[in-house]
C-alpha cells in the first residue's frame, strides 16, 4: 500500500497531513531498527509504502530530532564520495519512541473504533430532521 497514492488533490493533501502527524515517530522507529543516512531513510520510507518522501522533508526533521537529543550522528566513509552522516537513536530517543509508539497505538485504536461505527441504513428507524419545518 502506498500511503501517498491517491487520485485527487484533496486525497493527496489528506495523505500529506496524515504523514506529517506521524513521520517523526516513523523515522525514530526506522533508526531504532538500524542506523542510517538520509538517503537510506528516504528509501526505507518508500519501501515501507509511504511513497517518495523528499529529502527536503527528511533532513529538517532529522535536524529537529537531533536538537531534541533524540538522534545523534557520526560521519561514515562512503564508497563513492564524501563521508555520510549516519543517524542513530540516543537513549532518550529510544525512550521517546516507546512513549510515542504507545501514544500512537492508543490514538489509532480510538480512530479505528470510531471509523468502525456503521451508519444507519436508509429507511432504518432513526430520527430524521425535516429542514423544511
Amino acid at each position: 500500500m502506498i500511503v501517498g497514492a491517491g487520485g485527487s488533490d484533496d486525497s493527496t493533501e489528506r495523505q500529506a497531513q496524515l504523514l506529517r502527524g506521524c513521520l517523526d515517530t516513523c523515522l525514530l522507529a526506522l533508526l531504532a531498527a538500524d542506523p542510517a543516512h538520509g538517503y537510506e531513510l528516504v528509501h526505507r520510507l518508500d519501501t515501507a509504502g509511504f511513497g517518495t518522501v523528499s529529502y527536503g522533508t527528511i533532513y529538517p526533521m532529522i535536524t529537529r530530532l537531533h536538537r531534541l537529543g533524540l538522534v545523534t550522528n557520526a560521519l561514515q566513509p562512503s564508497p563513492s564520495g564524501p563521508p555520510r552522516k549516519v543517524y542513530r537513536l540516543t537513549d532518550t530517543g529510544h525512550d521517546r519512541l516507546r512513549a510515542w509508539r504507545e501514544q500512537w497505538f492508543q490514538f489509532a485504536n480510538v480512530v479505528n473504533q470510531t471509523l468502525a461505527v456503521r451508519p444507519p441504513n436508509p429507511g432504518d428507524d432513526h430520527e430524521h430532521v425535516d429542514v423544511g419545518r
